[in-house]
């Protein structure tokens, strides 16, 4: 494989992955539970989430109870 084909495959492969702390999680589940919910699902899972911080977040009452198995 030549130097630049090998080059553009660990640029991608480094791209994919991002820092994610747990207060920008907290951030992006209350904002992705309006829109998306499966993302949303999959942050909750990943960080394991409480009720608690999603609330705080912003998140409305009525989509947190309705993901009550999910929340810790």
């Amino acid at each position: 494989m030549g130097k630049s084909k090998k080059r553009i495959i660990y640029k991608g492969k480094n791209l994919q992955f991002t820092n994610l702390t747990r207060e920008e999680a907290v951030k992006t589940t209350a904002g992705l539970l309006k829109t998306d919910k499966k993302q949303a699902y999959s942050l909750i899972t990943l960080f394991g989430l409480t009720a608690e911080e999603v609330l705080e977040a912003g998140a409305s009452y009525e989509d947190v109870k309705g993901m009550e198995s999910l929340l810790g």
